[in-house]
């Protein structure tokens, strides 16, 4: 009997947890009554949805045609504002040669042209963008050409057909929304002239602003092509209640936005959420109306029926009250100890492991898994915490690296630059040659503003180094480079390929001897191989074995900085935690002969550079 009842538990709990109260529920509860209750909810819930839908549908057409006449009414203005030749003309002339011409046309022209501006009460600004090197720009609408951007937006008008929307302008952020046309075009060697019209967003999208609009949908114009580039109330109920998830949800909106199904409403997952959307296209500006709005918020009606539902469900559900108590007190006992142990992890301590019981080869239902898969995924943990402490530890080293020396470094600059003057003055060309070099050494070294450079800057850095070192030792340091342009536009490591030479410099040449170093590259297998090769000395076998043996070491143990900077085992660490075990260093030398160090790293990375 004993080893019966022992067997029946262990069937037991290898049963899934939505076996074990399938069972106690089928005992018990009446499958037709629960049927019923679904399907009634389902057909009020149906009925609301198209509801809803229907009164979003008309909400979204009806802004769709208010958009569309504002912006009618913008290029009405346009045209109206074409019609004054006479000050088109003008702003092409001379403006500058005639103080009387410039009073007459203030008087005359430019005020007729900004009675046109102040009759159009949707538009705020409209100017003049003119290729004329004589325009007298003491006006908010005339400017000349070079600050409109961008400068080849001339391009875009002519193939938009001369005219053209943006839904953020250029100048003025993100409040305005501008419409630019081609008014004149000038000869080849000339920009053609564009005027831009502004409205402002308060105005153009009055109704779309406005907090108690549209009901329970949020309206939002959202662009084309870039979801975060949207315009909505920020102060609209929808927008608090979603907080920062308001940007995951309109670009889960805007991935599906499709011109030829916009009668079609759109339901998209956020999270744990439903969210439902209507949308026209609006093809002048490349955007989109959209009224979106949460199923639970539709939804809020039909809580009353569940409520009764419940109710009637609560009559039923205490028959089974006692079998429910039983079977939950045996399977959450276990969750019990997930829980504890997941306080413990959230209070720092990561040992906080979970007993199962189980043996190495053991099975469970789903909270042994659950548990055992916890145990994993605490030991990866602890793995990758460490990693991103190392990942992090490298390129702070890195960072100090250059910090040390940037104390006044404009002070520095300056007076590099003094000595320099000084030198072409007593025509020491070779000093002031040393000193440009110098100084291109310390402004690379210095500035961090990111971590990664073209293969080109690290480069033209290792050729000033060069440069200096051969004044300073009076040696002849020749460094051959010639490298294919789509290998120099490559991101690379910054000071990744400078420690390799400077190794090369100070080590590889005999005392008073000079040292050929050549760099070059090649592509095996999506995997970018950079070889620096010297002509000198060589390194003693028995270094050598060391340097390879620190280079191969599989250790997660962070290296420090040498006292000459940054050495060469750091250099392939920092390459394998940003690109993997594949990537990193490799160096070979024969005594006497050369030693060439190999940089490995991938031709195509997401993340290339990055660390």
């Amino acid at each position: 009997m004993k080893a019966l009842t022992t067997r029946i538990g262990k069937v037991y709990r290898k049963l899934r947890i939505s076996q074990k109260l399938f069972l106690a529920f089928s005992l018990t509860i009446a499958v037709p009554a629960v049927l019923i209750a679904f399907l009634f909810i389902r057909t009020q819930e149906t009925q609301l949805y198209r509801d809803a839908m229907a009164s979003g549908s008309s909400h979204v057409a009806r802004l769709d045609e208010q958009l569309r006449s504002r912006l009618t009414a913008m290029e009405n203005a346009s045209s109206t504002a074409l019609t004054q030749k006479a000050f088109v003309d003008f702003i092409h002339t001379d403006m500058r040669s005639d103080g009387l011409r410039l009073v007459r046309f203030r008087q005359q022209q430019y005020e007729q042209m900004h009675n046109i501006i102040q009759s159009h009460e949707l538009v705020s600004e409209l100017s003049f963008y003119v290729d004329n090197p004589d325009v007298h720009e003491i006006w908010p609408e005339i400017y000349h050409y070079r600050r409109f951007a961008p400068q080849d937006y001339g391009q875009t008008l002519r193939e938009a057909g001369g005219g053209a929307y943006r839904l953020f302008a250029y100048r003025d952020g993100d409040q305005t929304l501008a419409y630019y046309r081609l008014v004149r075009l000038q000869g080849q060697e000339r920009r053609p002239t564009i005027m831009e019209v502004r409205a402002p967003h308060r105005d153009i999208f009055a109704e779309l602003l406005s907090t108690d609009n549209g009901g329970d949908f949020f309206t939002v114009v959202l662009d084309a092509h870039e979801p975060e580039r949207a315009v909505y109330h920020p102060g609209h109920p929808f927008a608090s209640a979603a907080g920062l998830a308001l940007g995951d949800i309109l670009a889960a909106v805007q991935a599906q936005l499709d011109p030829l199904r916009q009668e079609q409403p759109l339901q998209v997952q956020v999270g744990d959420q439903t969210y439902y959307a209507l949308y026209r296209y609006v093809a002048p500006l490349d955007a989109y109306i959209a009224d979106i709005a949460s199923r639970q918020t539709l939804m809020e009606g039909p809580r009353s029926w569940y409520t009764l539902t419940a109710a009637a469900a609560l009559g039923l559900m205490l028959l089974i009250l006692l079998l429910l108590s039983w079977a939950s007190r045996r399977i959450f006992r276990r969750l019990d100890h997930v829980l504890i142990s997941m306080r413990q992890v959230r209070k720092g301590n990561l040992d906080a492991t979970i007993d199962t019981g189980l043996g190495t080869r053991g099975a469970g239902d789903e909270i042994d898994e659950v548990a055992v898969s916890y145990n994993s995924m605490l030991g990866e943990l602890k793995q990758l915490m460490t990693q991103v402490v190392d990942k992090q530890l490298v390129a702070k080293n890195a960072q100090l690296h250059s910090l040390h020396s940037q104390i006044n470094s404009h002070f520095l600059y300056n007076a590099l630059e003094s000595i320099r003057m000084q030198a072409e003055v007593q025509r020491q060309p070779a000093i002031a040659e040393a000193l440009v070099a110098l100084g291109a050494q310390l402004r690379y070294s210095m500035q961090w503003r990111s971590d990664t450079v073209a293969l080109s800057e690290e480069l033209a850095n290792i050729r000033s180094y060069i440069q200096f070192i051969s004044f300073m030792d009076g040696r002849e340091i020749v460094l051959t480079a010639d490298l294919p342009p789509e290998v120099l536009r490559y991101p690379i490591p910054k000071m990744s390929l400078q420690p390799i030479v400077e190794n090369a410099v100070r080590h590889a040449a005999p005392p008073g001897a000079g040292v050929h170093i050549r760099i070059t590259v090649q592509i095996e297998d999506e995997e970018l191989l950079v070889e620096i090769r010297d002509d000198g000395v060589g390194i003693e076998p028995s270094l050598l074995r060391e340097l390879q043996a620190t280079l191969v070491d599989d250790s997660d143990a962070p290296i420090d900085t040498s006292t000459n900077g940054l050495g060469l085992a750091n250099v392939h660490q920092r390459l394998q935690l940003n690109y993997g075990k594949r990537c990193g260093l490799w160096i070979d030398s024969v005594q006497g002969d050369y030693t060439c160090v190999t940089l490995r790293l991938p031709w195509h990375h997401a993340n290339l550079g990055g660390w």
